[in-house]
């Protein structure tokens, strides 16, 4: 049974691409928390009609970004991908939120006392095997060598032992290293979504203020032939010159208005080619990385 549901529209990021947002369901679908207690992990799963269209087991260093009030997403670097929820409302993305948190902690939780155990059952082993304890993942730690299967007496004595133990200490060190860059990847894959949601958000910006200079501009030609009118009419020159200051005044804050808006265009230009910058850092990143 489902520990916590709600509905949402769920896309996926672009394998191709790595930026554009791929929709995986036609309409708003379940999507769910398990537990699985089996491998004592949380997953989040959706079905549309009978496809899994989410499969994503929750691990202590994911992390779910809401990148819009709307919408929120996290990176699975098991399945390689990043999954995207599109929400009705806030209110609906926040508890989801929640209890992505929720489940990361405890599934978090739930690993340190998987390895507490394994500690605790692995203790006896250690002090009767010798250094076999280093190297659990190892045929040779598993199975025995061949000297150990021929000659089983000889377990009574740790040096022969030894050579399987470092024997798997390269495989120990590149497994590290692989876990190192995978959440490295993972990490630069989340900085790539923000990256993107934050170029889209400056370039919606940067339409909206052209938008408002357009605006601007079209009033300040309107009040200048406005103060042309007024300047033909001679029977009122002293109302005439009043309001006429009163409108100069007007289009001197309109033009400083304009002045700052295409400052602010300019500076949202400016991030708009650092975010793309930082992109293709990233992207070359990405590549050196896989």
């Amino acid at each position: 049974q489902p520990i916590f549901s709600t509905r949402a529209h769920v896309f996926q990021i672009d394998p191709n691409t790595k930026k554009n947002w791929v929709p995986t369901s036609k309409h708003a679908v379940t999507v769910s928390y398990f537990y699985d207690s089996t491998r004592n992990v949380y997953r989040i799963i959706s079905l549309d009609g009978s496809k899994a269209i989410i499969n994503s087991t929750i691990t202590p260093n994911m992390t779910f970004t809401k990148t819009s009030q709307k919408f929120g997403q996290w990176a699975d670097s098991r399945a390689n991908t990043v999954y995207g929820l599109g929400f009705s409302s806030e209110h609906h993305l926040s508890k989801f939120a929640e209890k992505f948190q929720e489940f990361k902690e405890a599934a978090r939780l739930a690993k340190e006392k998987s390895h507490e155990k394994m500690e605790l059952t692995s203790t006896p082993s250690q002090e009767s095997a010798g250094g076999d304890i280093q190297s659990p993942l190892t045929p040779e730690s598993i199975n025995g060598t061949d000297d150990e299967r021929a000659t089983p007496e000889v377990t009574q004595n740790s040096e022969p032992r030894a050579e399987p133990t470092q024997n798997a200490l390269p495989f120990t060190h590149s497994s590290t290293i692989s876990k190192h860059w995978e959440a490295e990847l993972a990490t630069l894959k989340g900085n790539n979504a923000k990256l993107t949601a934050a170029l889209l958000e400056s370039t919606a910006n940067v339409k909206q203020w052209k938008q408002q200079l357009a605006v601007y501009q079209e009033e300040a030609e309107r009040l200048h032939k406005r103060v042309t009118e007024l300047e033909c009419v001679s029977s009122q020159a002293n109302a005439v010159h009043t309001h006429k200051t009163e409108l100069n005044q007007t289009i001197q804050e309109l033009e400083s208005t304009l002045k700052k808006k295409e400052e602010e265009i300019e500076g949202l230009k400016q991030e708009i080619d650092n975010a793309r910058e930082l992109q293709a850092q990233r992207d070359s990143l990405t590549q050196k990385l896989q």
